[in-house]
C-alpha cells in the first residue's frame, strides 16, 4: 500500500518553502474563516432579528466554551505533530496507528467535554457575571452547542490528520458545504420557526455533524497511509503518550489562556449589555484576522514536524523565516482593513450606536497590533513541530496569562476603563513573542544543530 496520495498532499521536504507554505495555508485560511462564519452567522442573525440581549447571549459564552474545549483541541495539535513526524519519516505502520488512535481519541474527548459543558453551563455563566437578562438565553445556547461536541472534535482531529500530510483542500470543501447548511438553517430556525438563540445553536451542531461525517468518509476512502478502517479503531497507548506529550501542554496552555480571557470577559460583562454586545461584535471581526494568521501557525507545525521526522533539520530555519514573514503581512494588512472599514462591518451585526461605539473602542487597540499575536503563535508552532511543547506552554502562561491577570488586578484596578483593559492584549503579545523567539533559537541550536549537505553548505 502507498504511503502518499499525491493528488492532495504537499511535499514539504524538498524545494522552496514559501510557495508550498502558501499552498498549504490558503485553503486552511479559507476553511478556518468559513468555520468562524458558523458563529458569525449565529451572531448576525440573532443580532438582526432577536435584539441585543440575544446578541450578547451568543457572544457571552464564547470564552467559556473555549475554556472547556481547549484541552482536547490541544490533543488535536498533538495528533497533527505525531502523524506529520511519522509520515515525514516514511513509516507506514506508525502513521496508520497514529491516525486510528487520533480518531478514537476525538470521539472519547467529544463525549466527555460535551457532557461536562452541558450540565455545568448555567453554573459557569453565572460565575462569569453574565447579565441577568442574558443568562437564560446564554445557558440555552451553550447547552445545545455542547450536544454537538463529539462531531466538533471528530472534524477537528480528522482535519488535523489531513493537514499532517499537507491536505488542506478537502477540509475547505467540507466546510463550504456545512457552512451553507448552517446559514440556511440559521435563517429557517430563527425567522420561520422563531427559535431564537436555540435555533442558531441547533443549526451550528447540525453543520458540525455534516462536516464530521464528510471528513470521516474522506479518511475511510483514502488509499494512503491515513486510511481509516472502523474495525481498526483502537488506542495505541504509545501513540496516545506521544500525542499527549505535545497536545496536553498545548491544551493546558489553551485552558490558562481561556481563564485569562474569561476574567477579561467577566470584567467586560460588568460594563453592561451594550458593551458586551460591542465586545462580541468586535471580537467576531477580529476572529477573521486570527484564523487567517492561525493558518500559518498550523503550517509551521506541520512543515516543521515533517522535516523533523525526515531529519531535514536544515529546512527548519527556512520554515521559520517564511512563516513569520507571511503571518506579519497577513496580520498587518487585515488589521488595517478592519480599521478602515470598521463602521461598515459593525453595521452587519448591529445598528445600535452604543454597541458600535463599544466595538470601535476595542478595535482601535486590537486591530493595529494583532500581527503580534500571529507572530507569537507561529513561533509556538515552530517549537511544537520540533516536539517541544512544555517550554512554549510555560512561556505563554507567564507572558500572556499571568501578565494579563496582574494587569487587571493592578493597573486596570487603578484606572478601570475599557481602554486600559484592552491594552493588556498587545503588551502581552509583544512580551511573549520575544520570549518564544529566543526559546525557538535555543531549542533549534540544542536539538537540531547545523546539518552539512556538502561543501560550502550552511544552516539556514
Amino acid at each position: 500500500m502507498r504511503l502518499r496520495n499525491k493528488n492532495y498532499e504537499i511535499d514539504m521536504l524538498n524545494g522552496p518553502v514559501m510557495p508550498k507554505l502558501l499552498s498549504f495555508a490558503l485553503p486552511l485560511m479559507l476553511s478556518s474563516m468559513l468555520q468562524l462564519t458558523f458563529n458569525a452567522a449565529d451572531v448576525i442573525v440573532v443580532g438582526r432579528f432577536e435584539g441585543d440581549a440575544a446578541l450578547a447571549a451568543v457572544g457571552a459564552p464564547g470564552p467559556l466554551i473555549n475554556l472547556l474545549v481547549n484541552l482536547f483541541m490541544g490533543l488535536s495539535v498533538g495528533a497533527n505533530v505525531v502523524v506529520a513526524q511519522c509520515f515525514g519519516a516514511g513509516n507506514y505502520k506508525d502513521t496508520r496507528d497514529a491516525v486510528h488512535t487520533s480518531v478514537l481519541l476525538s470521539l472519547i474527548s467529544g463525549v466527555f467535554v460535551g457532557l461536562f459543558g452541558f450540565f455545568l453551563a448555567g453554573t459557569f455563566l453565572s460565575a462569569m457575571n453574565t447579565p441577568g437578562e442574558v443568562l437564560p438565553l446564554a445557558t440555552a445556547y451553550m447547552r445545545i452547542y455542547f450536544l454537538g461536541m463529539p462531531a466538533n472534535m471528530l472534524y477537528n482531529f480528522g482535519a488535523a490528520i489531513l493537514r499532517a500530510v499537507g491536505d488542506t483542500r478537502r477540509p475547505l470543501t467540507y466546510l463550504t458545504i456545512a457552512g451553507a447548511v448552517n446559514v440556511a438553517l440559521n435563517l429557517f430556525f430563527v425567522i420561520v420557526l422563531g427559535m431564537g438563540v436555540s435555533g442558531v445553536a441547533l443549526a451550528t451542531i447540525i453543520s458540525q455533524i455534516i462536516s464530521a461525517v464528510l471528513v470521516l468518509l474522506c479518511l475511510m476512502r483514502s488509499d494512503g497511509a491515513i486510511k481509516v478502517e472502523l474495525k481498526r479503531l483502537r488506542l495505541d497507548m504509545g501513540k496516545v503518550a506521544k500525542i499527549a506529550r505535545v497536545g496536553l501542554p498545548a491544551g493546558l496552555q489553551g485552558i490558562v489562556f481561556s481563564i485569562s480571557n474569561v476574567l477579561i470577559q467577566s470584567t467586560v460583562n460588568s460594563f453592561g449589555k451594550s458593551v458586551v454586545a460591542g465586545n462580541t461584535t468586535a471580537s467576531n471581526l477580529e476572529g477573521y484576522i486570527y484564523v487567517a494568521m492561525n493558518s500559518i501557525y498550523q503550517a509551521a507545525i506541520t512543515f516543521t514536524g515533517q522535516n523533523v521526522g525526515a531529519r531535514r533539520y536544515e529546512r527548519i530555519g527556512r520554515v521559520a523565516r517564511d512563516s513569520l514573514m507571511v503571518v506579519f503581512a497577513i496580520g498587518a494588512a487585515m488589521g488595517g482593513l478592519l480599521m478602515l472599514f470598521k463602521r461598515q462591518l459593525f453595521g452587519i451585526y448591529t445598528s445600535d450606536e452604543a454597541v458600535m461605539a463599544a466595538a470601535a473602542m476595542r478595535t482601535a487597540i486590537i486591530a493595529p497590533t494583532y500581527f503580534l499575536c500571529g507572530m507569537m503563535d507561529t513561533t509556538v508552532g515552530l517549537l511544537r513541530g520540533m516536539g517541544s511543547s512544555v517550554l512554549p506552554m510555560v512561556v505563554s502562561i507567564v507572558g500572556v496569562c499571568v501578565l494579563r491577570v496582574v494587569w487587571i488586578l493592578t493597573i486596570f484596578r487603578a484606572d478601570p476603563t475599557l481602554t486600559m483593559l484592552y491594552v493588556s492584549y498587545p503588551i502581552s503579545w509583544a512580551v511573549t513573542f520575544a520570549a518564544h523567539f529566543v526559546s525557538f533559537l535555543r531549542v533549534k541550536k540544542r536539538k537540531y544543530p547545523v546539518v552539512t549537505e556538502g561543501a560550502g553548505s550552511r544552516e539556514v
